[in-house]
């Protein structure tokens, strides 16, 4: 105890996880109980990750929209945020940090009774020739969202090259589109979106395509090259040059556990540090971790993942709010449910890829759907196709892609339920849905896909092709 009767709660990270952890702790736990200090290395605290392509690309007209909470506001709940300030080692043995302040250096300890580590995660910048080079960004945080924008007011050209063709890649080429830029995006798979199987990718690839996108598939950018001025000018491939007055590197990220590693704390296969279910790291019973710095169980293949999302570094933060200021709570795990969207294309996922059933050793069957956002005959009706994956013999939920038009995205929640609640497809396609012709077709899309996947089951299979 730092006091005789006061514990400190020590946070290492100011965004989703870490804020909404504080946020919970002190909701529980009066001043006088327990102190709270958090550290931040940026400027900025409690904001949307998620939302800086759409301010880039200008559906977001200002930065502070997409901030939820400022440090001033956190200081006046009672938490003790310091901004500017990175977190440089972890002394587990004497409980407590060692901080330093980014403009002038200083450093200094801090002592904890409980630690939370919310680390995040770091955009993945390779390593060649270049890639530090002006004109060249990761975009992970505000600050990182603030440079490009500075970026493209001062360059010279409206040439876009955007490396690799995940979530960040396929968003910041439509933000880069809506700023008016032509944009070429180099992307190592066959298709973009490889949290896709390949036939549902190759449709974001036709409709990014339709939108004057150029898609280089199957190329690794090997270098990045400089004009006199030292800014970039074009990326260079294996087998041809792209001319670029901006480069965004959107190949993902990995998990920002540098200083966990240092300080022994227990890493996963992805490298996020590994926690029990009230999140707390396994071994330590005063340390807590969430967000984009752990690995979560996949619910359906019993594995351990790393999947970098906001909604689940909230709930992170919840549980171990709620578990450091002395109530109860759990994160059971995921089952990988994302969106996107590339102008009017929306693209949803949810459960295992083929590859991913085939990983953990599943047998399954396929089925892919074509059908309608509504109703055939109601005005604006849009098309979609749902691809379904159902496990051989026992007909469970494996995972569920939808690409369409309005409407499309958001129908991966029903699968995501069901995929949660161990459903197999048979059971869904005697769920209660709401129909009525402006909102789907009297046999929604997904449950279609269902029925399909059903029939597939229950015929007969080559045992001597498994």
């Amino acid at each position: 105890m730092t006091a005789e009767s006061t514990e400190r709660l020590v946070v290492i990270g100011g965004d989703a996880a870490g804020m909404s952890a504080a946020s919970q702790a002190r909701r529980l736990r009066r001043a006088g109980e327990l102190e709270i200090v958090a550290f931040e290395r940026g400027h900025f605290s409690s904001y949307s990750a998620c939302g800086i392509p759409y301010w880039v690309g200008g559906d977001v007209e200002e930065r502070d929209r997409l901030i939820a909470r400022t440090p001033e506001e956190h200081r006046a709940r009672g938490i003790d945020l310091r901004m500017r300030t990175e977190v440089t080692e972890i002394d587990v043995a004497a409980g407590r940090v060692r901080a330093r302040d980014v403009d002038s250096g200083a450093e200094s300890w801090t002592s904890y009774d409980k630690l939370v580590i919310a680390t995040g995660a770091r955009p993945i910048r390779p390593d060649m020739p270049g890639v530090d080079a002006p004109g060249v960004h990761g975009v992970q945080t505000l600050d990182d969202g603030q440079a490009l924008l500075d970026s493209l007011a001062r360059a010279r050209g409206r040439r876009a090259v955007v490396v690799g063709a995940g979530y960040i890649g396929v968003e910041m080429a439509e933000a880069l589109i809506r700023r008016g830029y032509e944009v070429t995006v180099v992307n190592r798979g066959t298709e973009p979106m490889t949290t896709l199987d390949a036939d549902m990718g190759r449709l974001v690839r036709e409709a990014m395509e339709g939108l004057g996108i150029t898609m280089v598939g199957e190329a690794e950018v090997t270098k990045v090259l400089t004009g006199q001025d030292g800014r970039v000018r074009a990326v260079a491939t294996e087998d041809a040059e792209y001319p670029a007055d901006v480069v965004v590197l959107g190949i993902g990220v990995r998990p920002e556990t540098a200083l966990a590693r240092a300080a022994g704390l227990p890493l996963g296969a992805h490298g996020g540090l590994l926690t029990d279910r009230a999140m707390r790291v396994r071994g330590h019973e005063n340390i807590w971790a969430g967000g984009d710095c752990v690995e979560v169980l996949d619910l359906v293949s019993g594995q351990q993942r790393h999947i970098a999302l906001g909604t689940h570094a909230n709930k992170h933060g919840q549980v171990i709010g709620t578990n450091v200021g002395g109530g109860y709570a759990t994160f059971p795990g995921v089952v990988g449910t994302a969106v996107s969207k590339v102008c009017d294309l929306e693209i949803a996922r949810t459960g295992l890829r083929e590859k991913d059933a085939r990983r953990v050793g599943l047998q399954f069957e396929t089925v892919t759907i074509e059908s309608t956002s509504r109703a055939g005959y109601y005005p604006g009706a849009s098309p979609m196709a749902v691809k379904m994956l159902a496990e051989r013999r026992t007909g469970r939920l494996l995972g569920v892609q939808i690409v369409g038009r309005e409407g499309a995205a958001k129908r991966v929640d029903i699968a995501a339920v069901a995929l949660t609640a161990g459903l197999t497809v048979e059971q869904m396609t005697a769920l209660d849905l709401g129909y009525a012709p402006p909102f789907s077709p009297v046999w929604d899309p997904v449950l279609v896909a269902a029925r399909k996947a059903a029939a597939k089951i229950r015929e007969p299979w080559d045992h001597a092709a498994d």
